[in-house]
């Protein structure tokens, strides 16, 4: 009988606990994510939306990328003053950067960015940045039909390229010892993302952190001898070249130098760099450039 009212009481506060989980998100953001027929979660004031290009198998010099390592797409929105600011990065084929900018445009969004990630990739991927403002509502019903493009169209003329798959565990331990900072697990990808919380950036009175895409990361997948890496760093204009330097002396290359955000004070720039070799060799490369941040000055 004890054992009996032991389950209930267990599966009472499991109900509970989920129910507790469910009310942490803003009624209003549960909305957004209900309009958009996506998963997210609330987090630092932020709604982060989820929108992982788990359809594309994508092939990196060689190497079977699991869509982790680079391909999980986002919008994101926080409270400013009377009105919600929306940041993104969708993740896109070649066949769907215009369709979709299209759509983000005519709904009266703006596009603040279309970049690479990498390079010798199949397909060839672009991401693209969305920004906005408005009510959650009103931002939702606003980029749906952008969303709604996204995976309908196949990559053209794209060779069929098989890559391989990468066996064995990172010393994740280990790699975030060196880098610095603690990361997440995300199946058999390992991501370390450090805020800029040095640098106070806001935009209709909301602070623009880490969440809504002011950060630093680095993502690996392989074992500790055969890794690939793949980042992004977020740089005062006076840290560039420091960071550029502090990349390639440690065999790390650089693909792609841009902003993200535009109107932002001060300006940050971006840049993204991927690598191949032993993971441990990788994350002191990421360290090199990371200890160049918040030296410069602003």
């Amino acid at each position: 009988m004890k054992s009996n009212h032991w389950l209930i009481l267990c599966l009472s506060l499991a109900i509970s606990a989920s129910a507790f989980s469910q009310q942490s998100i803003p009624a209003e953001y549960s909305a957004v994510l209900n309009t958009l027929g996506r998963q997210g979660d609330f987090k630092d004031g932020v709604l982060k939306v989820n929108i992982p290009r788990n359809d594309l198998k994508v092939v990196i010099d060689g190497i079977a990328a699991p869509t982790p390592f680079g391909f999980g797409g986002w919008v994101a929105l926080t409270k400013g003053s009377g009105m919600d600011v929306m940041m993104g990065d969708l993740v896109l084929t070649e066949e769907e950067v215009n369709p979709v900018m299209s759509a983000v445009l005519d709904a009266g969004l703006d596009v603040t960015a279309v970049h690479n990630h990498f390079f010798f990739e199949t397909p060839r991927i672009f991401y693209m940045h969305v920004h906005g403002h408005g009510t959650p509502a009103e931002l939702a019903t606003k980029i749906r039909p952008a969303l709604a493009l996204i995976g309908k169209t196949p990559p053209r003329n794209a060779p069929i390229v098989v890559g391989r798959s990468i066996e064995g565990k990172l010393d994740t331990t280990q790699l975030a010892k060196i880098i610095g900072s603690e990361g997440e697990q995300n199946g058999a990808v390992y991501k370390i993302t450090i805020g800029r919380s040095d640098l106070s950036i806001k935009e209709m009175g909301a602070t623009i952190n880490a969440r809504m895409g002011l950060n630093t990361w680095a993502a690996f997948y392989g074992n500790d001898a055969e890794a690939i890496v793949a980042g992004d760093v977020a740089m005062l204009e006076t840290e560039v070249t420091p960071v550029l330097k502090a990349l390639r002396s440690n065999g790390l290359d650089v693909v792609a130098i841009h902003h993200h955000m535009t109107g932002t004070d001060p300006t940050v720039i971006f840049l993204h760099y991927w690598g191949k070799g032993p993971a441990q060799k990788l994350a002191g490369g990421v360290r090199a450039a990371v200890d160049v941040l918040g030296k410069s000055s602003k």
